[in-house]
């Protein structure tokens, strides 16, 4: 969202904010984050969203790692001396390719430096294990926020059978896929989950801590995505091949998109990610970037493109 609308997003480690009263769909990945103009307006935000929250369990492994205010990261020299890790593989597309180059210069001209690494294939070898976790902490999640909330669904069974009851009103384009695969799945003690888990999840911190670790990174970037794709109600929406929001997703990581500059007059956003916890790094990063780039620009409405 911060990307193709142009704005900074941070998605905090998961736990560093409180997940009660949202809708489910991953226990390991869910989590709020503040969207706002600025790195300082979402630094701002992040303070005051912070604290263990008892309905919620993960939340309690935050207890003493929270900063009540982080804007003591907000320095604007931050980038010197800092290591920052890119993947080496370059783009299909070519002004993505000069974007990015260009937020690398930007990065080496505040002090940074620059390391090419080797990482994305074997991170996203892993994704087809987080489609099946997903699948069943979706189904699971569901069932349990359905269980305690004054609605007529309870299950995530019934919400299928509303929404073949009543097809032509809340599914006249697309149908509900992913529902499907996640009430055909067993529960949480499936081996088959079990195996997802640490394939997708523990194998993706274990893989993103060692390219940190043996590379002496302080934190990994990269183009967040590519600009908004347009909407096809007919064959769907086709989103391109720049995704920079897996890792941290997957790890439960915290990552924050920085508004890098345009693609096709549309925004593309900046992300840096790092390991657990580490939200104050990467604030202290992104905002030396903002400052030193000034990409962000006013929203305006444009008859095509």
């Amino acid at each position: 969202p911060a990307s193709v609308n142009g704005v900074v997003g941070i998605k905090p480690t998961v736990g560093l904010l409180s997940r009660t009263g949202i809708i489910p769909i991953s226990f390991t990945q869910d989590t709020a984050g503040p969207l706002a103009r600025t790195v300082t307006d979402a630094a701002i935000l992040l303070g005051a969203m912070t604290g263990v929250d008892a309905s919620d369990a993960k939340s309690r492994e935050s207890a003493g790692r929270a900063a009540a205010d982080y804007t003591q990261f907000l320095i604007p020299n931050g980038l010197k001396g800092k290591r920052i890790g890119v993947e080496k593989k370059k783009y299909e597309n070519q002004f993505l390719n000069a974007l990015l180059q260009k937020a690398l210069d930007a990065l080496r001209a505040q002090g940074a430096e620059v390391v090419e690494i080797e990482y994305l294939d074997k991170l996203n070898a892993s994704d087809a294990a987080e489609g099946e976790v997903l699948n069943y902490e979706f189904k699971q999640g569901i069932n349990q926020y359905l269980a305690t909330h004054n609605a007529a669904p309870k299950t995530l069974k019934d919400l299928i059978n509303f929404n073949k009851k009543n097809e032509d009103q809340v599914m006249p384009t697309f149908k509900q896929d992913i529902f499907d695969k996640s009430q055909a799945k067993g529960d949480l003690n499936s081996k088959e989950y079990i195996a997802a888990l640490q394939k997708s999840h523990e194998g993706t911190k274990q893989m993103i801590d060692a390219v940190l670790l043996q590379n002496k990174l302080d934190a990994i970037a990269g183009l967040t995505m590519g600009p908004a794709c347009a909407i096809d109600v007919v064959y769907g929406d086709r989103w391109g091949d720049v995704f920079l929001t897996s890792p941290a997703a997957k790890s439960g990581y915290p990552h924050i998109s920085v508004p890098a500059g345009k693609v096709y007059d549309l925004p593309v956003g900046l992300s840096f990610f790092s390991g657990v916890y580490q939200e104050g790094a990467l604030l202290t990063i992104a905002f030396a970037y903002e400052q030193a780039t000034k990409q962000r620009t006013k929203p305006e409405f444009k008859n095509k493109l």
